[in-house]
């Protein structure tokens, strides 16, 4: 504005109607001039000539909440001083117009800025702020659901169309600049900004409060020990599997119950999800491109869900990997489609420990020792047995330890009549069939039914391949 001040009124305010006769003389007398912009109805004030601010654009950039608002500094300075609402004194003072207002009632609250209507912030800040990704202009007539099919931005299923708006609200659900650049996206490692992972979390169906989950997995997932490029390119089955600790998985609503690994929860369907999209839409990681896996598994969609961590004497997965009870923590796991324990005989933990040790034997191939990690998921019907008998989720780690060990000729190549297995050089070793730290355990499901299950690993683990990373959520108090 050209003025020194500006006078922020609308028609459909009383306060703003009370004060209607003095505008005229703040025009005349105020140092500098005065600018006044008008919300709704451009021909108030009848006696000045007003702008057009129905747009709510100098409203907007200068943080109007009450009208009237009369400001003093310079244009759109958001910080500049400034009185609101009615108060015939204080107005006075800023003014210095000792007269100003002789006549009217000395005080009236002022009204709300049509910028504080439902949905008006986000429409503003779609409207008016500067955004880094592209937008792309659809024909009238052309679906939007249709339209991000045709373009190739979903994974199959549709997607939630990523307008402004929803993009700002997302956006709101973080601490962290838009702009931010959080790494670059594999496989063609395109650098990729927190706006951008915005709308892929938006077209995934999340919700703002997951969006600080959403962040923390993305941040693993460009972890180098994660190897998310080579997860891409691999002919194996595996995906990223997200696990979530915390208050954050609470706050989100996640599942950490019956049919936690199902279908029915938003906050875990869809941060997965998101994940998955990311790695698509941004970073190139399209199927039968660059994504050669032979099978696959459904996990692609998504893979995510939050720990059972109910039972304060039972370590949680964030716990076994340096972290407090009380923090947020997003893991990321290469793993495979989910394998069944069914155990409903077993009342010892010795005899549970037998059937779990002779299911995980079975991870990727009975004879692969060494290949790749696991994740163990105990139920909590399993978890009770244990229990009851006192062992702790240390002494199963011990138990399962010692019974994945045998001697190398029972699993070389050719034994019993199998072409697979390990080569006849580790004849006379003792091997394992999980490297150090490669076994993890998570507690997870429902109360009822006395099934465990195992998530594999990828065939790629370990220093020269993939590794579990973790990652605090570090957004909105979490």
């Amino acid at each position: 504005m050209t003025a020194r001040h500006a006078l922020v009124v609308k028609k459909d305010c009383p306060t703003c109607a009370l004060i209607a006769p003095v505008i005229p003389v703040l025009a005349e007398r105020l140092d500098g001039g005065l600018a006044v912009y008008v919300q709704d109805d451009p021909a108030f004030p009848e006696n000045v000539a007003a702008i057009d601010d129905r747009e709510l654009a100098f409203s907007w950039r200068n943080e109007i909440e009450v009208v009237p608002t009369l400001l003093r500094g310079g244009e759109d300075d958001a910080g500049n001083a400034r009185v609101i609402g009615w108060d015939r004194a204080q107005w006075r003072e800023f003014t210095g117009i000792a007269d100003l207002g002789e006549g009217l009632a000395p005080f009236r609250p002022g009204c709300g800025s049509r910028t504080l209507e439902p949905g008006m912030a986000e429409r503003l800040a779609a409207r008016h702020a500067a955004f880094g990704a592209r937008r792309i202009e659809l024909a009238v007539a052309e679906d939007e659901l249709e339209a991000c099919f045709e373009r190739g931005w979903t994974d199959g299923l549709p997607v939630v169309p990523p307008t402004p708006e929803r993009v700002i609200r997302m956006l709101a659900g973080s601490e962290r600049d838009a702009g931010e650049i959080i790494g670059e996206i594999p496989p063609d490692r395109v650098p990729c900004t927190i706006e951008k992972l915005a709308i892929n979390a938006v077209m995934a169906g999340c919700k703002p409060e997951y969006f600080p989950l959403v962040t923390a997995a993305v941040e693993a997932a460009l972890d180098d020990r994660f190897c998310m490029h080579g997860l891409l390119c691999t002919t194996y089955f595996s995906s990223p599997v997200v696990i979530v600790n915390g208050p954050a998985a609470q706050r989100a609503g996640m599942n950490s119950g019956v049919n936690a690994l199902g279908q029915g929860n938003r906050a875990n369907a869809t941060i997965g999800r998101a994940l998955q999209l990311l790695i698509r839409n941004v970073g190139g990681g399209v199927p039968g491109g660059i994504d050669r896996a032979t099978l696959g598994n459904p996990g692609k969609y998504t893979y995510c869900f939050a720990e059972d961590e109910s039972d304060p004497d039972w370590p949680s997965l964030a716990m076994d990997r340096g972290f407090k009870r009380e923090d947020s923590v997003v893991s990321l796991f290469a793993g495979e489609g989910l394998q069944a324990i069914v155990d409903q005989q077993s009342r010892t933990p010795e005899s549970l420990a037998g059937s779990f040790t002779a299911s995980l034997r079975a991870v990727a191939h009975y004879k692969w020792f060494g290949a790749c990690d696991a994740i163990l998921v105990v139920s909590p019907e399993h978890r009770r047995v244990l229990r009851g008998a006192g062992w702790s989720k240390s002494d199963l780690r011990r138990a399962l330890h010692e019974r994945l060990r045998v001697p190398a000729e029972a699993v070389l190549r050719g034994a019993d009549g199998v072409a697979e297995g390990m080569p006849e050089a580790l004849r006379g070793k003792t091997l394992r069939k999980f490297r150090d730290g490669g076994l993890h355990v998570v507690s997870l499901g429902g109360t009822a039914g006395m099934f465990s299950a195992i998530i594999g690993g990828w065939v790629a683990a370990g220093e020269r391949g993939s590794q579990m990373v973790s990652r605090a959520v570090r957004d909105h108090g979490t």
